[in-house]
C-alpha cells in the first residue's frame, strides 16, 4: 500500500517527529505495521509453557517441546537517482515493518514428531494446540519405518542475549534515514554515479524454550545488516557496473552501523564503480586466484556450508538446492580428502557477532563448535538431536533452527568458517607468490549444482596480478571448478589479521521454505590453476 508522508507519520506513531523527519521524506514509501502484544515475565512464559508439557504427558507423548517466539523485523531503505531529462536527485526512502508473535509445540507419540501452531498465546489455546499436535504425529506413524531417535540432552534453565551496545529499534527512524541520505551524497560526489541504494535490515527474535527434558530457556537475539551499493552508468556505451561497499551482518546492536564505515567509504565505493566501467575484460584461461573473505565467504557457504548438511547427505532436503556428494557417511568422516592440508573448517554457533551464533538451539541443545574439515580431510557433519545417531554420534551439533513460531525447526547451517593460516603471512604475501593471476573482491552472480560438486561463481571487483604486483581493475571474471578440485588448489591463507567474518541473511532451504543466517569467516586465500571465464 502507498501512503503519504503524513499518513505514514500518523500509522507508525511518529507524528511529533514530523518536523524532523519532513526533509527526508520526499517520496512514497511502504509500511507493514507492528502487532503490539504485552510482553509476558518469564514465570508467565513457564506457566504457559507447562500447560503444554502437561497435556503432552497427559496424551502420552514421549516427547514435547514448545516455543514461545516474538518476532520483529525493519528494513530502512533508500534509493537515490536523478530525474530524466534533469539535474534534479530524489532521495526515495523506504520502510517496512512487522511483528509477529505466537508459539509452536513439536511432539512424539507412537514413535513420530507431530506439530502445530497458533499465534493466540493462552492457556486454552496451548492445551488445544498439543492436542492437535498430537493428533498428527498418530496420523504420521502410520508412514514411519522406524521410530524417532532422540540424542540426550542436558536440562538447562538458562537466559542468553546477543551482546549490544545501542539497541537498533530505539534508534528514531530519522537518525536512520538521515545515515542513509549522508551516505548516498558522499557516493554521489563522484563524477558518473548515477544511482545509490542502500538499507538497514534490523531483526529480533525473543525465543522462549521448554520442554519435557526439563529445560526451560529464554533467549533475546538482535542482528544488524547495513548494505550500499552505487552504480555507475556510461552512456554512450550503454554498459552500467556496480560497486557494494562490504559490510557483513552481525548478531549485535546499531554500533555496528555508525563503526562499519560506509559512510567514510561511499566515495571509494562510488569511484571504484566509475573505474569499472572502463576496466578492461578478463582473457579467460587457467589463473592463479587471491580472494578476498567478502568474495571467499559465498564459496564455502556454497561449496562446504550446505554440502556437509546430513539432511542433504540422506536425500531428506533435495528439493530446495539438492542434495550432497558427501555420500555415504560410513565412507566420509575422517576418510574423505576435501582439501590441501591447509584447509581447516569450523562449524560452530558460538562465535561473538556472527549471525548463527545463539545460547542454545531450537532443540534446547547449548551452542557448541566442531571440526567440519581438518588438515584438508573431512571430519564431521551439521546434525539435530534426531539425526546424530545416524552417522554413529551421541550427541547433537546444536543445528536446530526455525525461521518462525509457527515453522517446524529442522537442520540449518551454522557458522561454517575457514581458520586463518600461519602467523606470518599477510594479504601482500599471497599476492606477491602469483604471476599470472586476479584478485576478487565482493560477491557476484553464482551457480552450483543438485550435489554442491560444479561451480561458478562471479565477484564485485577485480584487479589483474602480474609478476606479484596487484595491478589494473578488470571486468566480467568469474571462476569455476569442482569443490575437492578447488580446495586441494588451496596453496596459502593468510594469517588472523586479516581473517574477516561476512555473514548471509536470508539463506533458503526446506518446504514450504524457512530462511536463516550465518557467517562464513576467512582470511584472504590463494587459490592455484583455476579456471577463469570471461562473463561478457
Amino acid at each position: 500500500m502507498t501512503v503519504s508522508r503524513r499518513e505514514f507519520l500518523r500509522t507508525t506513531g511518529l507524528a511529533a517527529g514530523a518536523a524532523t523527519l519532513a526533509p527526508l521524506l520526499d517520496g512514497p514509501f511502504f509500511s507493514i505495521q507492528r502487532l503490539e502484544a504485552a510482553p509476558l515475565t518469564t514465570a508467565e512464559l513457564e506457566a504457559l509453557a507447562n500447560v503444554a508439557l502437561n497435556e503432552a504427558r497427559k496424551l502420552g507423548c514421549t516427547y514435547a517441546d514448545i516455543r514461545i517466539n516474538r518476532y520483529r523485523n525493519q528494513n530502512v531503505f533508500m534509493r537515490t537517482s536523478p530525474d530524466r531529462g534533469s539535474t534534479k536527485v530524489n532521495h526515495v526512502p523506504g520502510v517496512i515493518e512487522s511483528e509477529t508473535f505466537g508459539f509452536g509445540v513439536r511432539v512424539i507419540h507412537s514413535g513420530t514428531w507431530g506439530f502445530a501452531a497458533s499465534p493466540r498465546v493462552s492457556k486454552d489455546e496451548i492445551a488445544r494446540i498439543t492436542g492437535a499436535a498430537t493428533g498428527i504425529a498418530r496420523a504420521n506413524s502410520a508412514l514411519k519405518h522406524k521410530p524417532v531417535e532422540l540424542a540426550k540432552v542436558p536440562a538447562y534453565r538458562d537466559t542468553y542475549t546477543t551482546p549490544f551496545q545501542k539497541d537498533p529499534f530505539d534508534v528514531p527512524l530519522a537518525d536512520k534515514l538521515a545515515f542513509l541520505q549522508a551516505v548516498h551524497e558522499a557516493a554521489k560526489q563522484v563524477s558518473g554515479v548515477q544511482t545509490v541504494q542502500s538499507a538497514l535490515v534490523f531483526r529480533t527474535e525473543e525465543k522462549y524454550f521448554a520442554s519435557t527434558d526439563g529445560s526451560y530457556i529464554q533467549q533475546r537475539i538482535v542482528q544488524t545488516s547495513p548494505s550500499m551499493t552505487a552504480t555507475a552508468v556510461d552512456f554512450q556505451t550503454r554498459k552500467s557496473k556496480s560497486r557494494s561497499f562490504q559490510v557483513h551482518p552481525v548478531t549485535g546492536g546499531y554500533e555496528h552501523v555508525t563503526g562499519s564505515g560506509m559512510l567514510e567509504g561511499a566515495g571509494r565505493v562510488g569511484a571504484e564503480a566509475v573505474e569499472h566501467l572502463s576496466a578492461p575484460s578478463v582473457e579467460p584461461g587457467v589463473k592463479d586466484l587471491v580472494l578476498l573473505p567478502t568474495n571467499l565467504a559465498l564459496t564455502i557457504h556454497e561449496s562446504i556450508g550446505h554440502s556437509t548438511e546430513l539432511d542433504r547427505v540422506l536425500g531428506y532436503e533435495a528439493n530446495y538446492a539438492g542434495t550432497s556428494f558427501l555420500a555415504p557417511p560410513e565412507k566420509m568422516m575422517g576418510k574423505f580428502q576435501f582439501g590441501s592440508p591447509l584447509v581447516n573448517v569450523v562449524g560452530d554457533r558460538t562465535l561473538p557477532g556472527a549471525m548463527s551464533t545463539v545460547g542454545y538451539d531450537d532443540d534446547g541443545v547449548k551452542a557448541t563448535s566442531w571440526d567440519i574439515i581438518k588438515d584438508g580431510v573431512f571430519q564431521a557433519y551439521q546434525t539435530i538431536r534426531d539425526q546424530a545417531h545416524l552417522v554413529g554420534e551421541n550427541a547433537s551439533r546444536g543445528c536446530c533452527y526455525a525461521d518462525s513460531f509457527d515453522s517446524i525447526p529442522f537442520q540449518r547451517m551454522p557458522n561454517v568458517w575457514l581458520r586463518a593460516g600461519k602467523d606470518g603471512v599477510s594479504l601482500d604475501d599471497l599476492i606477491a607468490q602469483v604471476e599470472d593471476g586476479i584478485l576478487i573482491d565482493g560477491r557476484g552472480s553464482w551457480s552450483i549444482d543438485q550435489q554442491r560438486y560444479n561451480f561458478q561463481f562471479g565477484g564485485d571487483a577485480f584487479w589483474e596480478i602480474k609478476g606479484g604486483k596487484k595491478g589494473r581493475m578488470l571486468a566480467d571474471v568469474a571462476y569455476q571448478s569442482r569443490t575437492q578440485n578447488f580446495w586441494t588448489a588451496c596453496a596459502g591463507i593468510a594469517d588472523q589479521r586479516f581473517w574477516q567474518n561476512y555473514g548471509l541473511t536470508n539463506d533458503g532451504k526446506g518446504q514450504p521454505s524457512q530462511t536463516n543466517a550465518m557467517s562464513h569467516g576467512c582470511s584472504p586465500s590463494l587459490f592455484r590453476r583455476v579456471n577463469v571465464l570471461r562473463t561478457e
